[in-house]
């Protein structure tokens, strides 16, 4: 053994603990070559940016005792608040629930810090807090708090600059730091540095040319001798192959004759590995000896130590659930990163039942590099309590591709790394369920089918009305059946308001069961797959549309009633804690893919569908063609009822997207009233005395909030501050402060400096708040109403230097610890936020309009085979399913970010009607049937991929005249 590398003894201990992911952990020991006795530690060696990357419950638990251990010595600095909920959720797994007499002796008993004394009140207060959390779940929230600290991970080198001045070199997942005591004064990304070098005891840093930087092409540091500066070059070194590359550097040749440098190479798999190993199921699973090791490393003194008995499975804690195939009854086990569902009811079911199934088909989230995770909440026993923030300075997430739903019913979404930047990722879409080899159709049977149908336009567009009317009969009995189901069930909602709901509601299903049933049958016949000897007269849609047009307008008073039941489902659910959680909770089902109060408005927006279809078959015909006189008939009683309804559903559409974003913040007590509007939302950097930091942004007609990511279970966005509009003047702060796409927005009582990521953003949000502005000018009531829980703002008037704002989001909302319940993570906002981009009220208006449905085949950059998917798209993203009568999407693609081009030449496409939807490294082909569809998929996603100024937005909603 004394012969033995040391890589011996590490695998040896990670086979001893059964430890799949062992390749993040390291030996230490000390680097003095004549001692006689050395220790060696078994330690976290590498820190990825998000501790959702580690597949493992045995590998969270090992990062948990770092953290620990980390405070205990020091190296982990923070303040007392964020200490105090560390050692809190270290308490939680070692003793259980809270109990004042147990905690005060336990923590007696244990010094977790040095002067623990002092914390002891705050540390209870906060254990308080987590009754019914499993050892699994407080390693995981330990782990979520630690990882936005800026000293997680950081192991300190002494060094010095050109000037002589003490600092402090370190290396992380994302590139050299440099810190000044504990505090981080400069940091280099693996992007930006070209080479690192050591000369004795001089270590080198290479940047790449900037023209925006002030820095030196090459950076120099002074360390204490060069066994000390080639040791740490050698960790740089590691760090940079194990979070940048995709597999093992193969090791140098050696010279013949002269070896000039160090012949170094890092030896193991990279992170791109492990993960993908793992996804992959490359190791049998065996039972985690977590529980044997908690037991191990419980305090023997003390008493009322004892490991809670619900330690998740390590199987359960990957939501490795059960999928339906595509073969009726098969059942697929999920990978870990795309997780299935189980086979939903029936619409004659419950829909209820849908709430006991915990897994949900989520497709893979992927990161930028350098950047930080986001995954959705859940909160639930056994199950992983997933991460809620990004890391400060990492504002640029990348691919967001999830599950319709947060909270219980939404499985654990494992994340990949972008680890350069031309990574190739495993994609959002895949899960065993969409890649099931069995349900990949052949070209000839493509092929063949093509040949059978009709190939005039005037047929495709008739069968656009019936693959979205079966979407919108779809979306109807998510309220009819199966909210209608579950509210039968529960006493949480009152009869009048019930039947204000259901009384409006069933009329219009039972018409448009009716009304698809004779679209399809019209199709069957003009495919000659019905009555095939009949000849002629069916090769035309205006006929049906015109007859049910016609009796759609008696059904316009139970549309009068949507704004009325949208209004009181909202006051029924401020009034009553009840019906909001039984409201939220239906929400979280799989079958309630978007959120609720938008199923309340589809109705107005079914008959803009409607009128435009109708357009572009008038558009279509010549006059003198037999289907033209119903077709315009069609059109022109269709036109007359939007024209009535459509101020009121201008008006709804403003108070639900208000109610929706009531959710995702906290903070803020009443941001729905009167006169309010919504403008814009969406990320931008907030330059403060930390440099800038990303910030998620509303605009509303009066006011402009700023808010961030907070510490909370339920994934909302926490209001840092707000300034109201009037008074406010705009300024172009590039020059003066260096950064590109930068603005002072600079109010009568504060002032911010923001940047866009680009100069198009940039544009977009000057456009809309000097719109908002001059509305706020305009204003009879200059003062716009406070917001309840908003922070103060306590800046004099004259301040317009750089915000120094508190990051400190731990201690700053008690709500954030109180309320603990899940939330859907999915929203507009949560995208925004991982792009980095916004999108504006007549953004969300147009996206209205585009909406579709239909098959697509759709083919992955490196695979063969096309496969056929039904897909929806609405609300700026795709939802897959395998066919148009699943109850629910299996996956999603949000939109917002990505480009939609046409394959190239050497791409190989070589089919017709392909376009292709690409974001950084990810790229999607999408193959429709007919050039038609192609057209309508190409102009419906290039709303949802390019979001709109205000000036194009208005010239698009001007009607067409005939």
């Amino acid at each position: 053994l004394w012969e033995a590398p040391g890589k011996v003894l590490h695998d040896a201990v990670c086979n001893h603990l059964n430890l799949v992911e062992g390749d993040y952990f390291g030996l230490e020991f000390p680097d003095h070559k004549k001692m006689m006795h050395v220790v060696v530690k078994f330690v976290v060696k590498f820190f990825p940016p998000d501790h959702a990357q580690l597949q493992e419950e045995l590998t969270r638990y090992l990062f948990a005792l770092q953290v620990k251990q980390d405070l205990a010595q020091g190296r982990l600095t923070c303040n007392d608040t964020s200490t105090a909920l560390l050692i809190s959720h270290i308490v939680q797994s070692e003793i259980g629930d809270f109990d004042e007499t147990i905690d005060r002796e336990h923590l007696a008993k244990n010094k977790y810090i040095p002067q623990q004394e002092a914390l002891e009140d705050k540390i209870m207060e906060f254990h308080r807090n987590h009754m019914g959390q499993t050892p699994a779940e407080s390693d995981f929230q330990l782990l979520e708090i630690a990882r936005r600290l800026e000293m997680y991970g950081i192991r300190l080198h002494p060094a010095k600059d050109r000037e002589g001045t003490k600092i402090n070199l370190a290396v992380a997942n994302t590139g050299i730091l440099v810190f000044q005591g504990h505090t981080k004064i400069n940091a280099f990304n693996w992007a930006k540095v070209r080479k690192l070098s050591f000369k004795r005891k001089r270590f080198l840093i290479k940047l790449r040319p900037d023209v925006n930087s002030s820095f030196q092409d090459t950076l120099e540091f002074l360390m204490a001798s060069r066994d000390f500066c080639k040791s740490f070059w050698k960790i740089c070194v590691e760090h940079h192959a194990f979070f940048r590359l995709f597999e093992e550097p193969k090791p140098k040749p050696k010279p013949v004759l002269f070896s000039r440098g160090s012949s170094f190479r890092f030896s193991g798999r990279t992170q791109k590995q492990v993960l993908d190993y793992v996804k992959e199921g490359g190791h049998k699973k065996k039972h985690s000896k977590i529980r044997s090791i908690r037991s191990l490393t419980a305090q023997p003194s003390e008493q009322h130590t004892e490991v809670p008995k619900q330690v998740s499975d390590v199987d359960e804690s990957l939501d490795a659930a059960a999928v339906q195939s595509c073969q009726q009854g098969k059942e697929l086990k999920a990978s870990m990163e795309d997780t299935g569902q189980h086979k939903s009811p029936s619409l004659k079911k419950s829909p209820k039942e849908g709430r006991k199934v915990d897994g949900a088909v989520v497709s893979a989230v992927e990161e930028e590099e350098e950047a930080a995770t986001d995954r959705m909440q859940q909160n639930r026993p056994q199950s992983q309590q997933p991460s809620t923030g990004s890391l400060t300075g990492s504002p640029h997430l990348s691919e967001l591709s999830i599950n319709s739903q947060g909270g219980p019913s939404v499985a654990n979404m494992s994340l990949s790394p972008n680890l350069s930047p031309d990574a190739k990722q495993s994609s959002p879409l895949i899960s065993p369920l969409l890649n099931d080899p069995s349900c990949i159709r052949t070209e000839e049977e493509e092929e063949v089918k093509k040949k059978r149908f009709p190939t005039e336009k005037a047929y495709f567009i008739a069968k656009e009305v019936a693959t979205t009317e079966r979407t919108y009969l779809k979306d109807l009995e998510v309220i009819t059946s199966w909210f209608q189901s579950a509210v039968s069930k529960e006493d949480c909602m009152p009869e009048t308001l019930k039947n204000l709901i259901f009384s409006n509601f069933e009329p219009l299903h039972k018409f448009h069961t009716g009304f698809l049933k004779e679209i399809e049958q019209r199709l069957a016949l003009w495919e000659g797959r019905s009555n095939a000897h009949i000849k002629g007269g069916h090769q035309r849609i205006g006929d049906v549309m015109l007859k049910n047009i016609q009796s759609m307008k008696q059904l316009t008073i139970h549309l009068w009633k949507h704004d009325e039941i949208l209004t009181e489902l909202e006051n029924g659910i401020k009034n009553s804690r009840k019906l909001e959680t039984f409201c939220r909770d239906f929400e979280l089902q799989k079958v309630c893919y978007l959120p609720l109060n938008t199923f309340l408005l589809r109705p107005l927006h079914r008959l803009m569908h409607y009128k435009q279809i109708m357009e572009r078959l008038c558009k279509h015909y010549p006059p003198n063609h037999t289907d033209f006189r119903d077709s315009r008939a069609a059109l022109a009683e269709i036109t007359e009822m939007v024209a009535q309804l459509h101020g009121n559903m201008i008006k709804m559409e403003n108070f639900q997207k208000l109610h929706e974003l009531k959710k995702d913040l906290i903070g803020i007590d009443n941001l729905v009233i009167p006169g309010r509007e919504f403008i814009r939302l969406g990320s931008l950097s907030k330059l403060s005395g930390k440099g800038l930091q990303q910030r998620m942004f509303f605009l509303f007609n009066d006011v402009l909030l700023y808010t961030s990511r907070g510490l909370t279970a339920s994934n909302q966005f926490k209001v840092h501050g707000h300034l109201p509009l009037y008074g406010m003047t705009i300024e172009d702060s590039e020059e003066e402060w260096g950064v590109p796409h930068c603005l002072t927005l600079r109010g009568q009582q504060q002032s911010i400096i923001v940047a866009a990521s680009t100069r198009a953003e940039m544009d977009k949000w000057i456009e809309d708040i000097q719109m908002a502005i001059d509305l706020a000018e305009k204003s009879s009531d200059p003062a716009p109403e406070l917001l309840a829980s908003s922070p103060p703002d306590n800046k004099s008037p004259d301040e317009t230097t750089v915000d120094q704002e508190s990051e400190d989001d731990l201690s700053a909302s008690r709500t954030s610890l109180e309320r603990q319940s899940p939330h859907r993570g999915n929203t507009t906002v949560h995208v925004c936020w991982h792009r980095n981009t916004s999108v504006s009220m007549i953004d969300f208006s147009i996206a209205v309009e585009n909406q579709l449905s239909g098959n697509l085949l759709r083919k992955f950059k490196n695979s063969n085979g096309w496969q056929k998917l039904w897909v929806v798209f609405t609300n700026f993203c795709m939802f897959f399913y395998k066919s148009h009568q699943d109850n629910h999407p299996l996956a999603s693609l949000p939109l917002l970010g990505y480009s939609l081009t046409i394959p190239s030449e050497s791409e190989n496409i070589h089919k017709d009607y392909v376009f292709k939807l690409h974001f950084k490294s990810h790229v999607y082909y999408f193959r429709a049937e007919s050039e038609y569809t192609f057209e309508r998929w190409m102009e419906v996603i290039r709303s949802a991929t390019s979001s709109a100024l205000r000036t194009r937005a208005l010239s698009h909603r001007e009607p067409h005249t005939y």
